[in-house]
């Protein structure tokens, strides 16, 4: 049993898929009292953060809809608002190793797994941009004065952390709008077009675009996916 904490872009489809079920039989257990795996570490970590583990869920929906899955099974556990797990069963970084090892000979998932420091800050950079501008120009001085930058355990929990925040609005348009340049020139939407499109309809031709031109930079990044799981970024909203 495992939910993971690192962007579910990371998984290929086996992994999200099996994530996404296993997620279900924990939500199971905590909202309905089945037995199953209840004292399961995995089980045991979620107790307590129904809105965590529902907001996973969403990423894990919007990542599988990238890829062309339609999820009908909401959760709406909402217990300790934007509270998450203090507790990882392995930390962010060794999650990575872990899942590079799993996938040796398999196939991969959407965003590469990074090699370095430098392109796992690459693949998370509009996400951050998303939150906390300030710690988006912070973190790309820090690896820019470093020739290794911080170790990769310790970006990547940062990351992590970083991305359980919910994006703020006027920073999520941003983000967006820097996304848009990379696909700009294959749309045939006018400027002021799109300066009246809602961020969660423009991400959506964002992500449309990119997965059609292969615009490696946006289909590589954790915020193609995950800017659409926030509450009021999902489609109709």
């Amino acid at each position: 049993m495992r939910v993971w904490d690192v962007d579910p872009g990371y998984l290929n489809r086996s992994s999200l898929l099996g994530e996404h079920r296993e997620l279900h039989g924990i939500v199971a257990i905590l909202k309905d009292g089945k037995r199953g795996y209840s004292r399961h570490p995995e089980t045991l970590r979620w107790r307590g953060y129904g809105w965590a583990l529902s907001q996973r869920h969403r990423l894990l929906a919007a990542e599988m809809a990238l890829r062309g899955y339609v999820d009908r099974s909401p959760v709406r556990l909402r217990a300790n608002p934007r509270q998450w797990p203090e507790i990882f069963l392995n930390p962010p970084g060794e999650q990575l190793l872990l899942l590079a090892g799993k996938y040796r000979d398999r196939p991969p998932g959407r965003i590469p797994l990074p090699r370095d420091n430098q392109q796992l800050w690459a693949q998370h950079k509009y996400s951050v941009l998303a939150r906390d501008p300030a710690a988006y120009r912070r973190i790309g001085r820090e690896l820019a004065l470093s020739r290794d930058g911080e170790g990769c355990d310790e970006l990547a929990l940062r990351l992590v952390q970083l991305l359980r925040r919910p994006p703020e609005a006027g920073h999520l348009r941003n983000a967006i709008q820097h996304m848009w340049g990379y696909v700009a020139g294959y749309s045939q939407l006018s400027g002021p077009e799109i300066n009246r499109l809602a961020p969660a309809t423009l991400l959506r031709e964002i992500q449309r675009l990119a997965l059609i031109h292969r615009i490696t930079y946006l289909a590589e990044s954790t915020a193609l996916g995950e800017l659409a799981a926030w509450p009021g970024q999902q489609p109709g909203k």
